[in-house]
């Protein structure tokens, strides 16, 4: 009877633990660090239905994320992905998946199609966040890997996103900086919080601020504390340096919507080997030239065809021909051509290299047609922190966008809750 007994546990164990078997999925290791496989190409994280906004949403149910990209020459197929909540320094947080997320710790990506008539052959990939499968229950920091079946282990994708809970506002007044060497290159927010309910009892180490510039991950200030606490508002002032920031030069930029013809800054198109080939006009060194204002995307770009109603799949790829010339190579460092069209990533695939012959700097980029906005950057050996502006040179003037994250700490919450998320213009106040 006792045998007979184990063998029934046995046999209920088997049959609860089945349905785990067969549906659990292996997930990738967590890693913070915005990436993009080598095929990946022209990813679009935006806020649905707003071109060239940046990835941050309020919570609720009016307001989604729209994730789309490129697979070149891949098989198509679904594609998996998970979500992982993070703590204002991209640290995974102490919270349960259950904690901060309804649904299924992996999905799969669904929504994709096969490039058409193009000559370079591509998958294009659609993901709306939040969706029937996943719904997001707190704010915060927040990182999307995708991957592809049976391969968790070698990510296609990694990118950052931001969940605001809105209870707290940022006003933004930006000032000349007065600081000595940095009156002309740089600028310099002046902030207001106003925490409204929230329940601050230790406002020098419960909130902190993060600034971003264009939403850029390399041109960014974190853990900035306030320097005056008044009644339900903080001031981080011009007194600090925490808000200086160098304010650059406004992007480069050119036109490839159309193929069959020239357009902005590209001196001619070819057809070679079965793919085209748009080289664009020399750039000028504009280091020591005086500043000079034109529209820009702010570093983005869009994805666009004349001929053609539907880009995201009809668009084609083009290898873009960059040239930069210089009296001289630059030691210490590299020289990128950089953008929201690289992740504003500094890695192999957009260094650009010097060609003694030619006198210049060099470099391809495989792109989809649109209107792109880009920048030159030289990076230090040393480090990564690109504000050694050669070739672009920086001015107080230049018109930027910069977004200011709040983040609060409750000590009774195993978690830094994102309160607001405020979007402010240099040039519109």
């Amino acid at each position: 009877m006792c045998k007979r007994f184990s063998r029934i546990k046995l046999l209920s164990l088997s049959i609860f633990l089945l349905p785990v078997q067969l549906f659990s999925h292996p997930s990738p290791d967590f890693s913070p660090v915005e990436y993009a496989a080598e095929n990946v190409k022209t990813i679009v994280f935006e806020k649905e239905d707003r071109m060239l906004a940046y990835p941050f949403i309020q919570r609720g149910p009016d307001d989604a994320l729209i994730l789309s990209f490129d697979v070149i020459d891949g098989e198509g197929g679904t594609l998996w992905y998970n979500i992982v909540h993070c703590d204002r320094d991209w640290n995974r947080s102490d919270l349960f998946t259950s904690d901060y997320l309804e649904g299924y710790e992996e999905n799969q990506i669904t929504d994709f199609l096969p490039s058409f008539n193009t000559r370079v052959s591509y998958t294009h990939y659609r993901l709306s966040l939040p969706n029937d499968d996943i719904r997001l229950l707190v704010s915060g920091n927040y990182v999307i890997t995708v991957w592809e079946p049976g391969n968790p282990d070698t990510p296609l994708l990694v990118r950052r996103f931001f969940i605001s809970e809105g209870s707290s506002s940022a006003a933004v007044v930006f000032r000349r900086p007065m600081k000595p060497g940095a009156t002309e290159t740089h600028q310099q927010a002046e902030i207001t919080v106003s925490i409204g309910g929230l329940a601050v009892t230790d406002p020098y180490r419960q909130i902190t601020l993060t600034i971003m510039q264009n939403g850029r991950s390399d041109r960014m200030r974190a853990g900035i504390t306030p320097d005056f606490v008044g009644s339900g508002r903080l001031e981080f002032n011009t007194l600090s340096d925490n808000t200086l920031m160098p304010g650059g030069n406004e992007f480069r930029y050119f036109d490839i919507k159309t193929i069959r013809q020239t357009r902005q800054n590209v001196r001619s198109i070819d057809f070679v080997n079965g793919i085209y080939h748009a080289l664009l006009l020399p750039s000028e060194d504009r280091e020591f030239k005086p500043y000079f204002f034109n529209e820009d995307f702010n570093g983005r770009y869009v994805v666009a065809m004349e001929e053609s109603n539907e880009p995201d799949r009809e668009a084609d790829y083009v290898w873009v021909w960059f040239t930069l010339p210089a009296y001289s190579e630059l030691r210490g460092g590299s020289v990128y051509v950089a953008g929201d069209f690289c992740g504003w990533q500094h890695g192999a695939a957009n260094r650009m290299t010097w060609n003694t012959a030619r006198g210049c700097y060099e470099a391809s980029l495989l792109l989809k047609q649109g209107w792109y906005n880009y920048e030159y950057l030289f990076i230090p050996s040393e480090g990564t922190d690109p504000e050694g502006f050669a070739f672009e040179g920086s001015h107080w003037e230049t018109e930027n966008d910069y977004v200011i994250l709040t983040y609060f700490r409750d000590p009774t919450e195993r978690y830094d809750r994102l309160t607001g998320i405020t979007l402010a213009n240099t040039r519109a106040q």
